[in-house]
């Protein structure tokens, strides 16, 4: 990054063109300032079992240690186990600057259990910033509890906003205690996922569009969908390429979906660049992700931890062999200290008692079954 350049922008992203407020707004959260995720962590926290939408390319897994990707989770968390794990974390690792909810379901599929875990967190931790990544079904129902809770950062995951294209990637939603099928069920999704982004945006609340390329479905249709949620107020669009690998149990992994080279996303994130910034440090977080993005307590390793700091150095010709050795000793320190945050929140956990009656979910079909309507 230029010495010119603002605190919360990169020449990749795009966010120094954003209006001040905005960057300020962005300047400590890992997940949308490209800088910032060098120097803060974040943490989400796994309370929110159900979904209300099927996607081609989820499967989500509630007791899987081994999968980096979304929807994974080790350990489903009630509310009062999912604030006193906050504490623990806040309290091991001072550079959290944010606590989010991204599943493994739909967090507003889960509204009792989410908005009750931000409030505590709110009430407890004032210093930290809550979001909440959603499909975008239910946001309007509760965007009044979004504001009112201080929730100011919202990611929407939209694919689509041609019902055709939308009933290739999203089989069905459920909503009203049905479910719907088809185009029919991806033209209400698009309709309440761009009305949510404009009812956030007026709120001011701003707004991030996540969107999965999947090269032979929505790829040419994804500047489209850059310029709708653009006018819609959304700040920021993460364009994701298509995790499919058949291990992972998913409809496109067994189908043999094609994922996208890393040239094609380039190409799709350069065309949608000149209709709003774009967010290029994405790494496609489980939901119980815990630390610096690309050094998680819920995955980290020595061996991991030296290869980044190797690999960081490796760009500078300048780096001394006492150069290296600081830095790989860095690398090792923070992630013993995320390793260990992580043992210490989960022994948190298994000693708090949670007062919510709702039994927790140990299965994706039983946490769907549970929708909190």
């Amino acid at each position: 990054m230029s010495s010119s350049a603002s605190p919360c922008s990169g020449p990749r992203d795009g966010t120094g063109r954003l209006p001040a407020a905005i960057r300020e707004k962005v300047r400590n959260h890992p997940c949308y300032s490209e800088s910032a995720h060098h120097h803060f962590a974040r943490m989400h926290v796994p309370v929110a079992p159900a979904c209300n939408i099927q996607c081609h390319y989820c499967n989500r897994k509630f007791d899987c240690c081994n999968e980096s990707r979304p929807g994974v989770v080790s350990q489903l968390l009630k509310p009062e186990q999912a604030v006193e794990k906050v504490a623990v974390v806040a309290a091991r690792i001072p550079e959290l600057a944010v606590v989010g909810i991204a599943g493994p379901g739909d967090p507003l599929a889960n509204p009792r259990r989410t908005l009750a875990t931000c409030r505590m967190v709110r009430d407890r931790f004032p210093q930290l910033r809550l979001c909440l990544s959603t499909n975008g079904l239910r946001v309007l129902e509760h965007v009044e509890a979004i504001r009112e809770l201080g929730i100011d950062h919202v990611t929407i995951t939209i694919n689509a906003i041609d019902a055709e294209i939308g009933a290739q990637i999203h089989p069905w939603i459920f909503t009203d205690h049905r479910r719907i099928h088809g185009v029919a069920g991806a033209q209400l999704l698009i309709e309440r996922q761009l009305a949510a982004v404009a009812a956030l945006a007026e709120r001011g609340v701003l707004v991030k569009i996540n969107s999965v390329l999947i090269p032979e479905i929505n790829a040419e249709h994804l500047p489209q969908v850059s310029r709708a949620v653009h006018q819609r107020g959304a700040f920021l669009h993460n364009i994701m390429p298509l995790i499919a690998e058949p291990e992972h149990g998913t409809h496109f992994g067994l189908t043999g979906e094609r994922v996208p080279t890393t040239a094609e996303l380039q190409a799709v994130q350069t065309q949608c660049a000149g209709d709003m910034a774009q967010m290029r440090h994405c790494r496609q977080c489980r939901a119980d992700a815990i630390g610096f993005l690309g050094d998680d307590a819920s995955e980290a390793s020595e061996s991991s931890a030296a290869e980044s700091s190797a690999g960081a150095l490796a760009g500078s010709a300048t780096g001394s062999a006492g150069d290296v050795y600081a830095m790989l000793a860095a690398g090792q320190r923070r992630t013993e200290a995320l390793r260990q945050a992580e043992a210490a929140a989960l022994e948190a956990v298994a000693a708090t008692p949670a007062s919510t009656p709702t039994p927790t979910p140990t299965s994706a079909k039983a946490a769907t079954a549970a929708l909190e309507e």
